[in-house]
């Protein structure tokens, strides 16, 4: 983004438009990620509280992508309204995954107590999981010299886990990634650095890994395919999507990393599960197409410029 572009983006005419439309709820979904995407490029108190208040949005994928957003950004102040979204078990797993996972991100060690707690007592298995990542980043952002290990990765995201550094072939990160008796965090570190490796080998390594046990495991395990934008992986994505016995954050990570890849075959997929009964697997998909629709046309998913806000 140039100058103008984050003058524009930034002035408090725009700011207020994208938290309105955020919030909307009568506005269709792909409209509200593009203020959502948009406001993670701000600080401040403003995009910050608009996000927050999103994180209680009737859309359980809308609400998951604003934790995300606050994990990614980093942001100190919104640990206790993702604390409260933590222990609320009216919500749906994939919302407190997210608020876990976002914990672990801005990293403080005031956040381990929490952590430990739903550790301990959430009874999805897919928090448990995101806890336990969450706990062991946070021990190992603070007990290693190398900052560089938990700073942003290549591919512009903060993740639950630092790669491996061991300089293991990709024929041995495979192998503790696939392998059921390594704690989460060991696997994920693995999946990263094979991400990080790319090419053919690496990915196919990847693609494996979506038969593990773990729902978390697969449904990062598609997003990471997603980062790729890999067309050796759709065959495997269009079949977990396809899959309605397939947990609904994994389906919906796959629906999201098919839009990424985007040929031909997906695009096609996507259009016919934007009718799917889950929301959560049909409301990416209509994300996805209207993020390729914008990429193909050549303009950014993303509020750049400055427009008349829409009147309410």
């Amino acid at each position: 983004m140039d100058s103008a572009n984050a003058a524009a983006l930034g002035s408090p005419e725009m700011e207020k438009f994208l938290c309105e439309l955020l919030l909307d709820s009568t506005q269709p979904i792909s409209e509200r990620f593009r203020a959502l995407f948009s406001l993670r490029n701000l600080k401040g108190p403003a995009p910050r509280n608009a996000l927050i208040l999103a994180t209680r949005d009737s859309s359980n994928l809308l609400a998951h992508e604003a934790a995300f957003a606050l994990g990614q950004m980093q942001e100190s102040e919104a640990v206790p309204a993702l604390a409260s979204l933590l222990n609320d078990l009216s919500l749906h797993p994939i919302v407190r995954h997210e608020a876990a996972e976002a914990l672990g991100a801005i990293g403080s060690q005031g956040n381990l107590p929490l952590l430990k707690n739903s550790l301990d007592s959430d009874p999805a298995p897919e928090v448990r999981e995101t806890c336990e990542l969450a706990l062991q980043r946070i021990h190992h952002a603070g007990n290693t010299d190398d900052s560089s290990s938990t700073d942003v990765s290549p591919f512009k995201s903060v993740d639950p886990a630092a790669p491996a550094t061991s300089g293991s072939s990709v024929g041995e990160l495979r192998d503790v990634l696939l392998d059921e008796e390594k704690g989460m965090y060991e696997r994920y570190a693995a999946l990263f650095a094979l991400r990080n490796e790319g090419g053919n080998e690496a990915v196919a390594a990847i693609v494996d890994s979506l038969g593990s046990k773990s729902a978390l495991l697969r449904h990062e395990v598609a997003y990471v395919l997603g980062q790729l934008q890999n067309k050796a992986a759709s065959a495997a994505l269009s079949n977990i999507l396809r899959d309605v016995n397939e947990h609904p954050m994994v389906r919906h990570e796959a629906a999201e990393a098919l839009g990424s890849i985007a040929d031909d075959q997906s695009v096609a997929l996507l259009e016919e599960f934007t009718a799917d009964p889950e929301p959560l697997v049909s409301q990416s998909c209509q994300v996805a197409l209207s993020m390729l629709e914008f990429e193909q046309s050549g303009k950014s998913f993303e509020f750049l410029f400055m427009r008349t806000p829409a009147v309410h």
